[in-house]
């Protein structure tokens, strides 16, 4: 079954709602969903809500959720009727100026999830499975030892950089790039994948978060979504050249390893934009370009996102 990233709830004259609140069952409004997923193009699914129903929304909502099959590190977006709350797991999810929201799951998430949605006349809770992935264990060799283990003289430095970093992602910023196509920032082999346990020199470390893309060094990439650049640094500890760009919304895309920032803080940039260059930077033991993603403080696998690497092309370095 094809997968949609997102789903919009639209109050207009239509009967699908209706019908579906009249029957009382998910099981129906799921039906109705289905088939409009196999209609719609791919990248989204519009469903129209009679504008007198006053569950049919809840019960659409329930059954794109069930069909969308939620997994670990996957994101989704929605545009809700203007009167709706959506809460996951007990939290509140915010909602933009035009009823837009977003969330997401991070590699380690439990089995279930718990949604309620409000309407004025109408309030549902419900459990959605989520897919519990399988993950590799990555052996990196030949990284210097002092990304492995860091020196004392250096903890300091490490300890600013962090704190930077978490201002930079708590900056929210009013992009809605977050609701836009994402695409792949450069085309290329992927040497790294989201999820897999990383061994440098042998020693296990955090899971790795992100998508490698190898390419020479000084290979320009490019903004996968609109979003304001938030942090952009020439040499992070870890991370080498960094960039974060905000997407909105809590969503965020980060660029680790980079040999160039071309970039600066505040930029307002277009989908297709250039950031930056391809470096080895940093925790790397060969260039690439390390893509990851973040809901709030939810790890996201962007190819879930994007979809598969499409046809490679020779990426040309920088002159």
């Amino acid at each position: 079954m094809r997968k949609v990233s997102f789903v919009v709830l639209a109050s207009s004259l239509a009967f699908s709602a209706a019908n579906a609140e009249s029957e009382g069952s998910p099981e129906v409004a799921k039906d109705i969903v289905e088939q409009y997923m196999k209609e719609l193009p791919k990248g989204g699914i519009v469903i129209q809500t009679d504008k007198d129903s006053a569950c049919g929304p809840v019960l659409l909502f329930q059954a794109y959720l069930m069909l969308a099959e939620l997994e670990q590190g996957s994101l989704y977006r929605a545009q809700m009727p203007s009167d709706a709350n959506l809460y996951l797991n007990g939290n509140e999810v915010s909602v933009d100026e035009e009823d837009r929201v977003v969330f997401g799951f991070d590699r380690d998430a439990p089995p279930i999830a718990e949604f309620k949605v409000e309407l004025p006349d109408c309030v549902s809770e419900f459990d959605v499975d989520i897919a519990q992935r399988k993950y590799d264990i990555s052996y990196v060799e030949g990284v210097d030892q002092k990304y492995v283990e860091p020196p004392a003289e250096v903890l300091a430095r490490i300890r600013a950089e962090g704190a930077q970093k978490r201002a930079a992602r708590n900056q929210n910023s009013a992009s809605d790039g977050f609701f836009a196509e994402f695409k792949w920032p450069l085309t290329g082999r992927i040497s790294g994948v989201y999820g897999s346990q990383r061994f440098y020199n042998g020693t296990p470390k955090t899971p790795h978060y992100g998508v490698d893309v190898a390419a020479p060094s000084g290979t320009t990439f490019y903004a996968p979504a609109p979003g304001v650049v938030t942090l952009a640094s020439e040499d992070m500890y870890f991370e080498g050249g960094l960039i974060f760009l905000d997407h909105g919304m809590g969503v965020i895309s980060a660029f680790l390893h980079l040999s160039g920032v071309d970039v600066k803080v505040g930029d307002v940039v277009a989908t297709g934009d250039p950031l930056g260059r391809v470096g080895a930077k940093g925790r790397a033991n060969g260039p690439h370009l390390d893509w990851r993603m973040y809901w709030q403080d939810q790890h996201i696998d962007p190819e879930l996102l994007v979809g598969p690497m499409p046809a490679v092309k020779e990426n040309s370095k920088e002159k």
